[in-house]
């Protein structure tokens, strides 16, 4: 099954079918020594790498892998500045079945010479071998039009259907984490918008009167949306105790202008409160959260305030 790496998100095991009968684990080192580029190389020193060279060739001719590496890693401490020793040892890497090395190595030779086809062949041969699919079909297109040869081609043609699903799986996931991405931004933005209307219709530091049943929904949702603490007052106009009260209720308004301070006269609107229950008045409902979390009967100041103060933190 193949990795893909899609923006934050890691699709694991997804649901397409490779060909992965050459995929190896990948190899974390020790890796071989890489000489030192900045150091002058003699003109003894690159005839001696050339004869490694040689030398690592005829062994691998023999099948004495092993043994052709160490002939190249010789080599390129002799003359690190060759690409083609690195792109050799990257050869004999994947060969040996150590991907991440033969890697290792094609990067430095591409980035002593850019357009040196075996070093392209290398690594896309070690990036199928990692299940890179995509990676390697394009190092091992590059290589077939820098120097085509008949073991590239037939690399290329294993790689290019697992590369072709990959590429057409990754676009598939991409485009559906865009949309998931616009349809996040698209609640954000209803979601600002719905808040931004609410809070239009709750100005701060008032007591509303509610007209009506659908005024008194209206109100509740718009405070649910700005999370907002909404206090229901029931009371009348015929009632002294609430006359009382309806001073000590729009000092508390100013006082706290992001709570919501709402009143509902039970004579003019009589089947709200008989929906509410009230039996008497002056009653306080607090309303949170799409709930009422609290409620009281009084005409004491001091005990409606604590009420107010101890539902708007909890």
């Amino acid at each position: 099954m193949s990795r893909e790496n899609i923006s934050d998100e890691i699709i694991i095991e997804s649901d397409i079918e490779l060909d992965e009968s050459d995929v190896v684990a990948p190899d974390n080192g020790p890796f071989e020594e890489m000489g030192y580029p900045s150091v002058e190389v003699s003109e003894e020193n690159q005839e001696a790498a050339e004869v490694l060279k040689s030398d690592a060739l005829n062994a691998i001719c023999e099948d004495q892998l092993v043994e052709a590496k160490d002939h190249l890693t010789r080599a390129i401490m002799l003359n690190p500045k060759s690409a083609l020793l690195f792109a050799s040892r990257a050869i004999c890497f994947v060969k040996l079945k150590k991907p991440n090395a033969a890697i290792r190595d094609a990067d430095a030779a591409l980035q002593m010479n850019p357009h040196l086809a075996r070093g392209y062949k290398a690594r896309g041969m070690a990036r199928a071998m990692l299940g890179l699919w995509e990676e390697a079909a394009i190092d091992l297109n590059v290589a077939s039009k820098l120097d085509f040869d008949e073991e590239t081609y037939m690399m290329l043609k294993k790689v290019e259907p697992n590369a072709n699903k990959t590429k057409d799986h990754r676009q598939k996931y991409e485009q559906l984490h865009r949309e998931n991405e616009l349809r996040k931004l698209e609640l954000e933005r209803q979601s600002i918008q719905r808040v931004a209307e609410a809070t239009r219709v709750l100005p701060d530091g008032q007591v509303i009167e509610i007209n009506d049943g659908m005024d008194l929904q209206a109100k509740l949702s718009a405070a649910n949306t700005t999370s907002r603490l909404a206090i229901i007052y029931f009371k009348a106009t015929w009632c002294g105790a609430c006359c009382y009260m309806d001073q000590i209720y729009k000092t508390f308004a100013e006082k706290y202008p992001k709570i919501l301070f709402l009143t509902v006269d039970i004579h003019e609107l009589p089947n709200i409160a008989r929906g509410w229950s009230i039996t008497s008045i002056p009653t306080f409902f607090f309303f949170k959260e799409g709930n009422v979390v609290d409620w009281v009967t009084s005409t004491d100041k001091h005990e409606l305030e604590m009420k107010i103060l101890h539902n708007v933190v909890s």
